[in-house]
């Protein structure tokens, strides 16, 4: 009998790591229907005296008890840009980070998520937001 897999199985896209209107973005060389799992957010979980300490840009709080550093090379979904009107959102599952689709996206396009208010205050507001929405 076959294993049934699971919603927050990644599946198996190829992207591509290019210019993007904020920097490096990821871009999907696949097309994503709506709804599949994309890809997960992977790094080293740091300690709470880290998180305050860290120069990482990669930060991702899961709790108030764990921290991911996605810095790490491996990690492409760190390539992922924020967008006020995104085409991917966050589900967090038993301690992991996984990216999914919210709407269909096109062979091409690039991956986008909402970085929520905390991070965006700090670190987007101040130097201005870049994403298609916002840069019309």
């Amino acid at each position: 009998m076959l294993k049934k897999k699971s919603k927050f199985t990644p599946g198996n896209f190829l992207f591509s790591v290019k210019r993007s209107r904020s920097g490096l973005g990821l871009f999907t060389n696949d097309f994503i229907k709506k709804g599949q799992c994309i890809i997960e957010y992977i790094g080293r979980e740091i300690s709470e005296d880290e998180m305050y300490t860290s120069r990482s840009k990669y930060l991702f709080e899961i709790n108030s008890k764990k921290t991911i550093d996605g810095s790490i090379k491996t990690n492409k979904a760190r390539y992922i840009n924020h967008s006020c009107h995104p085409n991917c959102e966050i589900e967090i599952r038993k301690g992991r980070i996984y990216v999914m689709a919210k709407k269909n996206i096109k062979i091409g396009e690039e991956l986008s998520y909402d970085y929520e208010k905390e991070y965006f205050d700090e670190h987007i507001k101040p130097k201005g937001c870049r994403c298609k929405k916002c840069k019309k």
